[in-house]
């Protein structure tokens, strides 16, 4: 039989249930924003982005890293064995490899000195061979052997490469003396860039050239006509070098003197290269024989010229079929570059012409020739000059000039 419920208790209930039916019927309004909620002083930027860490937090994330890396090496055997080897194999390497440098095992002892010429060669050798024998082929000191060779002015630079265990290779660049250089009553010898040399390194065979200052030893040539003499002599091949007798500025520029008295107008110092080369050809060419004065102020259309009175000869049969097949310049330049016909051509300028080819060149109303084996458009004929030669001298109205020193 169902128990009955008292009324006392039913009422209970219902008092109980009042309180929460009135807070679900306050109003929404009365609820607090979130900016409300915050203290105040405080932005809500700020507030979403959280604490920040403070330095004291770094530093002790900081610290727990040596303390991580301890406890990592107590648990880790093989760890702690590795970190040991290392600290006690490294300075070991280091202190043989130390010991090594300088030991006898790769001392040297055979030195090898090449690109030396002339009366310094076996006193530069000897210098690098002592420097050397104070160094090991695993230590080798450039800069010593630099020192070494500085009272030398002749040595430009130094290079050195090291053959184990006792070897030593030591190349010389040298630059060597192009010129004698006369000078308030003093010689010295010049070298291509134009540093003074000293008069030890003279000879004989140096062409000459005039200067108003000397320069001390070490030092570098001023005078621009004095540099653009050295740079031309410094392109010159080197049997054409031999038989050069002086270079002066004359009327019609840089003027280089052969021994036998043939004179080369080269105007300037520029394309020094392509001026030599053009002198060969000329001079290779039967067509310049007896020739007193070569211009190749533009290398491109040299001219040979020839004493009043004189002739030059018929250009050989080859020379001119070869012309007229289009193929003589190339075979011209071929045979013009070659040693041999570059060394036959400087026996002739060596020869004892004495002064008659100077006397001839500046003797007036010569003529201008351009050889058969001229570059580009060159003319056979004995009696026009050049393209070039016209367009050069035709503010004057005369061939150039072949007046001599």
């Amino acid at each position: 039989m169902a128990r009955s419920r008292a009324p006392g208790s039913l009422v209970g209930r219902i008092s109980l249930a009042r309180p929460s039916l009135a807070r679900l019927t306050r109003p929404l309004a009365a609820v607090p924003s979130a900016a409300e909620r915050l203290p105040s002083g405080r932005s809500p930027a700020r507030a979403r982005s959280g604490p920040r860490l403070g330095g004291s937090t770094r530093r002790q994330r900081t610290g727990r890293t040596p303390v991580a890396l301890l406890r990592a090496l107590s648990r880790h055997r093989r760890l702690r064995v590795a970190l040991l080897a290392c600290l006690v194999s490294v300075p070991l390497l280091a202190g043989g490899w130390m010991w090594l440098r300088h030991s006898s095992f790769v001392s040297v002892q055979h030195v090898r000195v090449s690109g030396v010429h002339g009366a310094e060669a076996r006193a530069i050798e000897a210098a690098l061979t002592g420097a050397a024998q104070h160094m090991s082929t695993l230590d080798v000191n450039v800069g010593a052997l630099r020192a070494a060779v500085a009272p030398f002015a002749v040595v430009r630079e130094v290079h050195a490469t090291a053959s184990l265990p006792h070897g030593l290779n030591i190349h010389v660049i040298e630059q060597l003396p192009v010129a004698a250089l006369i000078a308030a009553g003093t010689r010295t010898a010049v070298a291509a860039d134009g540093v003074v040399l000293g008069p030890a390194l003279l000879s004989s065979t140096l062409p000459t050239l005039t200067g108003s200052a000397a320069a001390a030893t070490g030092a570098r040539l001023r005078d621009p006509a004095l540099i653009a003499a050295v740079t031309v002599l410094g392109a010159a091949p080197q049997p054409f070098a031999k038989v050069v007798a002086r270079v002066f500025t004359g009327p019609s520029g840089l003027t280089v003197a052969m021994r036998n008295g043939l004179l080369a107008y080269f105007g300037d110092a520029t394309r020094p290269h392509a001026k030599w080369l053009s002198v060969a050809r000329v001079l290779s060419d039967s067509s310049s024989t007896g020739a007193s004065y070569v211009d190749v102020r533009v290398p491109e259309h040299p001219a040979a010229g020839f004493p009043a009175g004189t002739r030059p000869p018929a250009a050989s049969s080859e020379s001119s079929s070869s012309e007229s097949s289009g193929t003589g310049s190339v075979a011209a330049a071929t045979a013009a570059g070659s040693e041999g016909t570059i060394a036959a051509i400087a026996e002739r300028l060596a020869g004892p012409k004495g002064t008659e080819a100077s006397e001839a060149a500046s003797a007036p109303g010569s003529e201008a020739h351009s050889p058969s084996g001229a570059i580009e458009g060159g003319s056979s004929s004995s009696s026009g000059a050049t393209r070039a030669e016209s367009e050069e001298t035709s503010s004057s109205g005369a061939a150039p000039t072949t007046k001599g020193p």
